[in-house]
C-alpha cells in the first residue's frame, strides 16, 4: 500500500473523518519534514512510512479528546501534534509555540506552503510568553513531564478548557505529582494504527 492508502486506512481505523484534500496536504507536510530534516534535524524518524505512523497518526489519535476552537501546541518542534490537527480541523485556530529558532523557521515555511490560514507560529519560551486570551486546549507531545508542563503552560488554559499531555506508557509517577490547581479527568489509552507501542493521553482540567 502506498503512503496515501496507509494514511486513509489509518484515519479510518482511528474512527476520524478527514477531508481528502487535507489528507493530501498531510502527505505534503511529511515531504516537507523529510526535506528539511537533512539540514534542521527536526525528527529522529527518517523514513516517510515510519513518520506516517509515529508522527501523523500518533498526532491525530488525540483529536477526539481536544476542545476547540482555540488550541495551543506547546513545544511543537516539527509541528507535532499541531500541524496534523490543524489540517484535520480547519475550523479551529492553532498556535504552535516553540523556543527553537530553526524549528519555528521550518514551521513558518510549512504554514506558507501548506496554506494553513488557521495556524500561528510563535518563537518564545512557554514560561515567559503571554497570550491575548486563554486556550480551550493546551496540548503537548514531548515537552516535559506532567507537573512541569502544568506549572509552565497551565496558566494558558481557559477555566473551561483542558490540558492534554500525550505520553507513552501510563504515567503513574507523573500523575501522583499533579499540582492542586488541576484535576485529572481521564487517562485515555490511544490505539495508534501501525505504531506497536503504548500511547496515552492524560486529560486535565483547571480546578
Amino acid at each position: 500500500m502506498n503512503l496515501a492508502g496507509e494514511l486513509a486506512a489509518g484515519i479510518a481505523a482511528l474512527g476520524l473523518h478527514v477531508a481528502p484534500d487535507a489528507q493530501q496536504r498531510m502527505l505534503g507536510y511529511l515531504a516537507l519534514v523529510e526535506k528539511w530534516n537533512k539540514a534542521y534535524n527536526l525528527t529522529a524518524v527518517r523514513e516517510p512510512a515510519k513518520m506516517l505512523t509515529h508522527h501523523l497518526l500518533d498526532s491525530l489519535a488525540v483529536l477526539p479528546h481536544l476542545r476547540g476552537p482555540r488550541v495551543l501546541d506547546v513545544g511543537s518542534g516539527a509541528g507535532l501534534p499541531g500541524i496534523p490537527l490543524a489540517l484535520a480541523c480547519p475550523q479551529w485556530q492553532f498556535t504552535l509555540l516553540d523556543s527553537n529558532h530553526k524549528k519555528t523557521t521550518f514551521l513558518r515555511q510549512a504554514v506558507i506552503e501548506l496554506k494553513l490560514d488557521n495556524v500561528e507560529v510563535v518563537c518564545d519560551r512557554v514560561e515567559t510568553w503571554t497570550a491575548a486570551q486563554p486556550f480551550d486546549t493546551v496540548v503537548s507531545r514531548a515537552f516535559s513531564d506532567l507537573p512541569e508542563f502544568l506549572k509552565l503552560a497551565g496558566k494558558l488554559c481557559a477555566k473551561t478548557g483542558v490540558v492534554v499531555a500525550m505520553k507513552g506508557v501510563y504515567p503513574h509517577e507523573e500523575l501522583a505529582q499533579v499540582p492542586g490547581d488541576f484535576q485529572l479527568r481521564d487517562v485515555i489509552s490511544l490505539n495508534v494504527p501501525g505504531l506497536g507501542a503504548e500511547r496515552h493521553a492524560a486529560v486535565l482540567e483547571p480546578v
